[in-house]
């Protein structure tokens, strides 16, 4: 005896008798009501969730946001990090506090943004070096930059090339003479591998032919004690932290990594002006989320910086602090990290520092 799916099979691309119906599965029609009912419940959530978004946004903030910063308490990321934090504070009237997350070059912090719900209550303080470097230096590195939304960069800063007071010489000629004559005795202290610290000097070595021995550290502290106690000769550091230290006799300024000369050590020439234009960079902290968070929201955070940073108070704070103020919107910031991850991409290249997992 055949099957009613025997007597379809047989009967496939024969005429329907008058009268005659196909054999019809026991669940046909539960099997049909389910399959219309479905796209009409993804379009309504679809449909709900687009309108849910602009209203959600509109209220934003309804409860605390964070703010990770990438580095410990103490440094100029941290220090701006908190104060945006305060500031958007009461320009929301909900809370916005600072957490640090510290390690792997910044990292970890960067890591654990993305991860994080993109909706706006999590966001990232980052600084250049962590952003641009990370990708020409970890293999495996667990994020991409496209994975964060930028909304604005908050400031930006020099680095200054510091020499220990012992140093015979301390001009940029003098000091490349120096160490082609005594190969591997000049040694440039970092505040760690892939810093930009480290890769400063390796840049500058590629720029003068010096033949540089690189002495990493665990932080910028550790390094520039060492070299005011004369035991490393070179380091290249922040201009806000090195500036007291410079003008305390503790370290000799050699040159400053900006476009122009640094307010804070007016007297100190830049490495252009010195006939080494290719050394030239200027760091920088800004506030991003991550990819996805709704537009709404991003634009209502650019705003936010924005206007905290047309405060002359402020202002002052963040020149305090070091930095230059710099209220620029998520596309030029988006166009930055592009630029300076090119940048340090050609300089790691071209120095072939192995890449680390």
């Amino acid at each position: 005896m055949l099957s009613g799916v025997g007597l379809i099979l047989i009967r496939a691309g024969a005429k329907m008798l008058p009268g005659e119906k196909w054999p019809q599965k026991p669940h046909d029609n539960i099997r049909r009501k389910t399959v219309f009912r479905k796209p009409l419940t993804i379009v309504s959530s679809a449909i709900l969730a687009f309108v849910a978004a602009p209203l959600q946004a509109q209220d934003y903030p309804t409860r605390p946001v964070k703010i990770i910063v990438q580095y410990p308490p103490g440094g100029a990321p941290d220090a701006s990090g908190r104060l945006m934090a305060e500031k958007l504070s009461e320009h929301f009237g909900q809370p916005f506090f600072v957490e640090n997350r510290s390690g792997v070059g910044g990292n970890l912090g960067t890591e654990l943004v993305i991860k994080s719900e993109p909706d706006g209550y999590t966001l990232l303080l980052a600084a250049s070096g962590s952003m641009a470097i990370s990708p020409a230096l970890y293999k495996n590195l667990k994020f991409k930059i496209s994975d964060l939304a930028p909304i604005s960069l908050v400031g930006s800063f020099d680095f200054v090339m510091m020499s220990a007071p012992s140093l015979k010489g301390n001009s940029i000629q003098e000091i490349v003479d120096s160490a082609k004559k005594n190969p591997g005795k000049i040694s440039i202290a970092s505040s760690g591998f892939g810093s930009e610290h480290h890769l400063l000097g390796e840049l500058f070595k590629l720029a003068t032919g010096a033949p540089l021995t690189h002495v990493p550290y665990k932080g910028f502290g550790p390094g520039v004690t060492d070299v005011m106690a004369n035991h490393v000769e070179l380091m290249f550091g922040s201009v806000p932290a090195a500036a007291p230290l410079i003008k305390g006799d503790k370290l000799v300024a050699v040159a400053v990594t900006g476009g122009e000369r640094s307010g804070q050590i007016p007297d100190v020439p830049t490495f252009t002006e010195l006939g080494f234009p290719s050394i030239r960079m200027t760091s920088w902290v800004g506030l991003l989320a991550p990819a996805g968070t709704p537009q709404p929201t991003l634009q209502k955070l650019t705003a936010a910086v924005e206007k905290i940073l047309e405060s002359k108070e402020v202002q002052q704070r963040i020149i305090k602090l070091g930095l230059s103020p710099m209220a620029v919107g998520p596309k030029v910031f988006a166009d930055q990290i592009k630029s300076d991850t090119a940048f340090w991409d050609d300089v790691v290249g071209r120095a072939k520092i192995q890449q680390v997992d």
